[in-house]
């Protein structure tokens, strides 16, 4: 009887022992999984690869100092289903980011997002160096001319120019130029026709590419919004007359390489196929890549009868009627008499 009492009373002890040691191992597991991670200020970035499990996450971070206890890391996302719905990636970690948090990170794919603005008026080519330069985008074009190029875009005989819409993207780290390329692209195309549905009913142009065309244009003349209306009907009227449009920027956009930074008159008798000074009508293609308000401008003109405008020197224009207007205000405005609008 005394050796069954002993037993039972071992076995209690023991029983105690292991509820108590269940307890305070609960008890560590819950805190852990409150606990906010060792991230240094002001925060850090995990790299998950393809091939990286739950296992090899958890003992990268703690070499690095982050996560405490491997283990626990494992048994959560066991015991949540979610060890094997990792996505690879760059994750930053914020400095109050607790285990269930960065799992969860993890398993959505919430990854670090890098910016790249393409601004209004440059030229393809600028936009694909940009690209090609930034240290988180995958280049693969580089070397390609203009057609290969469409082509690897799914484009084939499209001419890039102005086909790739302004702005600031974001894009996960390895995202490859045709990924960024492909969404500018549709960008573009969803803008133009977006304006081309409440184009002016009186409108002249006779396609959405023409209107592409116009608002390049309109783009590199001016920096001001409040007159690129009145550009986009200056330019109309001249194209409904029959009239040269007479635009610098199509003739430097024409010289491609050969334009060292200033216009002359011998350029502007330099024939090319972008020389509205020596051809009529719109040029063949955009001249660089057009903004919303460049391409609203063109599709909705301003009003009006003047035919001419030249440059003030600050940003603005001053425009005119008549061609002796026009010639008082480049001598007042210019220190050199220029031909232009």
């Amino acid at each position: 009887m005394m050796l069954r009492k002993r037993v039972a009373t071992a076995l209690t002890a023991l029983a105690f022992l292991g509820i108590v040691m269940l307890y305070a191992g609960y008890r560590d597991y819950r805190s852990f999984l409150a606990t906010p991670l060792k991230v240094p200020q002001p925060g850090w970035v995990l790299q998950v690869t393809p091939a990286s499990s739950i296992g090899d996450i958890g003992q990268h971070l703690k070499q690095q100092g982050v996560l405490d206890s491997p283990w626990y890391w494992q048994v959560y996302a066991r015991l949540h289903g979610l060890a094997h719905r990792i996505k690879a990636g760059e994750y930053a970690l914020a400095a109050n980011t607790t285990p269930p948090v960065l799992l969860d990170q993890l398993v959505q794919g919430r990854v670090v997002q890098y910016p790249l603005t393409v601004v209004e008026g440059w030229t393809f080519r600028r936009m694909l160096k940009a690209i090609c330069d930034h240290p988180k985008l995958e280049c693969t074009l580089r070397g390609l001319d203009d057609p290969e190029i469409m082509a690897r875009l799914g484009h084939p005989g499209q001419h890039p120019e102005g086909r790739f819409f302004p702005d600031t993207y974001h894009f996960p780290a390895g995202t490859t130029d045709i990924a960024f390329l492909t969404r500018a692209y549709a960008a573009m195309e969803q803008r133009l026709q977006g304006a081309w549905e409440h184009r002016d009913p009186n409108l002249s142009l006779q396609t959405p590419y023409e209107a592409l065309i116009v608002a390049s244009i309109i783009e590199k003349e001016t920096a001001a919004p409040e007159e690129r209306r009145d550009i986009a009907g200056v330019l109309l009227r001249r194209l409904r007359r029959g009239m040269l449009l007479q635009t610098d920027p199509t003739v430097i956009y024409g010289l491609g390489a050969d334009f060292d930074g200033d216009i002359r008159r011998a350029d502007l008798s330099r024939d090319t196929p972008y020389n509205t000074y020596t051809r009529r009508g719109l040029p063949p293609t955009p001249i660089a890549l057009p903004g919303a308000e460049s391409i609203a401008a063109a599709v909705n003109p301003a009003p009006g009868d003047t035919l001419y405008f030249v440059a003030t020197g600050d940003g603005r224009h001053v425009f005119s009627k008549t061609l002796e207007e026009h010639n008082r205000a480049v001598r007042r405005h210019q220190l050199k008499r220029q031909p232009g609008l």
